[in-house]
């Protein structure tokens, strides 16, 4: 008896397995086919509820051609949502158009007017009923129009004109006949996130390399570094493991397996007599240290994050208290981590079969909230993609429940279905590859994957030009302005972007061969960074740090487009508002020596018309451009300067 189809509802992420995402403040719009026999007219509704809440509510749907219709809620709350689309045949909006065809048909259809109008009455009756208890002033004015429209002795114009008054064809709207409405069969959700998981700034500095001269940093030190982060821009400041560091099969300087009395090890090999996951290093101080550095933190407009590691050193209290968590071969030791050709002799890898499965879920459950109840809202997640997947569903999935501001960035240079299945499973953010791509193709294609559904209704990336693990090997051979352009590149792509601070601030470019990672690496050892040495690259991180908290455009990358450059050694692309009012249009040069070329604007996509004169306005270094029609050049140096960030003047 259902006559209506509902089909192509968008965004559906594998079936609805998965929420979509969105941030707090969002319009949401679903859409979907809605389909029947015959020429009927459809109405359908968008019905919507917060989980915590009961009562659903709905919104019409509105057709927006070729038997697609949509509809759009406000997002005002954070944590998941449900949404749901129903789709009905609209009798009365069918009678009504039959009527006033049949009445602008004049005598050719008058013998039909009469038995219209008893269609009318019915269906004005019925709707009064449903509107009875919700609408007592709807209820009456349907119950008049049904008895006038049966009025035999009034003309039969006059009725129709009442039956074509407008104001009744909005009543009658109000109350559809939706008992055999066709509601689509899955329910679907969308997580909500603050901001932050869509727009954020971050910068990893390591506590412990804050001190004095050969001394071990404490919080106290680091928090003397908080005005220097937060004056270049920085919203998100990235901890390493803060925890007790192991000593069985410590690593000495450059990852070296002879370590001296006094090296400090790997923050990653975490746990020691002092302590596991939920401990702070003593020698960075206490936990009331920690809640003060967090409090300094904000305070400037910075938020901590934290690293969060699911592993453990041979010394951490787990091994001997949980020993069924870890893997043990048949001599009864246990396999310490690798990901050949790297070994980590000083990390066991925790065993996500282990029979006492529950009791370790538990636990690891327990690290983060722990460290919530500290004040820490942030996790950069550690090799997620080595750890359970359905794990990481259940525990985001408890932690949201309760705190739906906590934000989860996934460390997961992985395959890309693994990334993205974190990313469906909750992660709010991901590292990527953009770390390797350098071509302007590689960088275009990749931006394409990450900007077109399916993948951005779920999967926000954070671009990161280096981390502690990774120094590529553009930025050890092609000098400053390679720094520069992929500082450009991070923090205009997309919305999130963090640095390796120190390293990537002072352009440390020193490779340990054959590792892909930094000689005499901070992961190893105490390291004394100089931050306010002239000639670092602070001004310029500044500079675009601010141009991004500027400017809206920068702040999402769904509206990211790509404009062709008649050089493929310049990539050129734009980000905008959605109504156009803040349009920013980012040229790149990428290779090593100046570049001059053409880039063809897509005019309409800035807003723009064929031949209407424009200025740009490089936000970077100051100048100002006129332009006119959709072919431009640009010369870019990367010895001065590689980049150009324009914002689009009309004139």
């Amino acid at each position: 008896m259902r006559r209506v189809l509902v089909e192509g509802v968008w965004p559906e992420i594998d079936a609805g397995a998965y929420p979509v995402k969105r941030i707090l403040g969002d319009d949401f719009t679903a859409a979907a086919d809605l389909i029947a026999d015959g020429h009927d007219l459809l109405a359908g509704a968008l019905l919507y509820r917060h989980e915590q809440d009961d009562a659903w509510r709905e919104v019409r749907l509105t057709a927006a051609g070729n038997d697609r219709w949509q509809a759009s809620f406000a997002l005002d709350r954070l944590g998941l949502w449900r949404y749901a689309i129903e789709g009905w045949v609209d009798h009365a909006a069918t009678w009504l158009r039959v009527l006033r065809i049949k009445s602008d048909a004049g005598e050719q259809s008058a013998a039909d007017l009469p038995i219209e109008l008893v269609v009318g009455s019915r269906l004005c009756a019925a709707a009064a009923s449903r509107a009875a208890v919700a609408s007592p002033s709807d209820a009456v004015r349907l119950r008049d129009a049904a008895r006038d429209m049966a009025r035999a002795e009034l003309p039969v114009r006059e009725r129709v004109a009442l039956a074509l008054e407008p104001g009744l064809a909005q009543i009658l709207s109000r109350w559809p006949d939706r008992a055999r409405a066709a509601r689509y069969p899955r329910e679907l959700a969308v997580s909500v996130d603050r901001p932050r998981a869509q727009y954020s700034t971050w910068y990893e500095l390591f506590p412990r390399s804050c001190g004095a001269a050969g001394q071990h940093g404490t919080f106290r030190d680091a928090e003397a570094r908080l005005p220097h982060v937060a004056d270049m821009g920085f919203d998100v400041l990235y901890l390493p493991p803060i925890h007790p560091i192991g000593r069985t099969f410590r690593k000495g300087k450059n990852n070296t397996l002879d370590p001296g009395p006094d090296d400090v090890g790997s923050p990653w090999a975490i746990g020691a007599a002092e302590g596991g996951h939920t401990a702070v290093h003593p020698q960075l101080g206490t936990l009331a240290d920690f809640r003060h550095f967090v409090a300094a933190a904000a305070a400037l407009g910075v938020e901590v994050a934290l690293d969060i590691a699911f592993q453990a050193s041979p010394d951490h209290p787990w091994v001997t208290e949980h020993p069924a968590w870890f893997k043990h071969r048949p001599d009864g030791t246990i396999q310490y981590a690798e990901n050949p050709p790297k070994k980590y002799q000083d990390i066991y890898p925790i065993d996500f079969e282990s029979s006492d499965w529950r009791a370790l879920w538990d636990e690891l459950l327990s690290v983060f909230t722990y460290w919530i109840d500290q004040g820490v809202k942030i996790f950069r997640v550690d090799n997620p993609h080595t750890k359970s997947l359905h794990f990481w569903g259940w525990c985001i999935g408890e932690i949201k429940a309760r705190h739906p501001d906590v934000i989860f960035l996934a460390e997961a240079f992985t395959a890309p279905k693994r990334m993205y299945a974190l990313a469906k499973l909750g992660f709010s953010q991901s590292y990527t590859y953009f770390t390797w791509r350098e071509s302007a193709w590689d960088l275009e294609t990749y931006m394409r994957e990450l900007t077109t559904p399916p993948v951005v209704e779920f999967f926000r990336p954070n671009f990161w030009p280096n981390t502690p693990d990774i120094l590529p090997d553009h930025l050890v051979d092609r000098g400053r302005g390679a720094f520069a352009a992929r500082l450009v590149l991070a923090a205009t792509l997309t919305a999130s972007y963090g640095m390796y601070g120190p390293a990537f601030e002072l352009m440390d470019n020193r490779l340990r061969p054959g590792s892909g990672e930094y000689l005499d690496n901070e992961k190893y050892e105490l390291k004394q960074w100089d931050v306010g040495r002239a000639g670092s690259l602070r001004p310029l991180i500044r500079r675009i740090n601010r141009i991004r908290r500027a400017n809206p455009a920068l702040h999402a990358d769904r509206l990211l487009r790509f404009h062709r450059s008649e050089n493929p050694s310049i990539l050129c692309y734009s980000k905008r508002t959605e109504d156009r009012s803040n349009v920013i249009l980012t040229a790149v040069n990428l290779d090593s020596s100046r570049q001059g070329g053409f880039v063809h604007l897509d005019l309409a996509e800035l807003g723009l018309t064929t031949d209407q004169p424009f200025r740009v306005r490089d936000l970077i270094g100051g100048g100002r451009y006129a332009w006119r029609g959709s072919r431009n050049y640009v010369e870019l140096d990367p010895y001065s300067m590689p980049a150009h960030v324009f914002i689009i003047e009309r004139t």
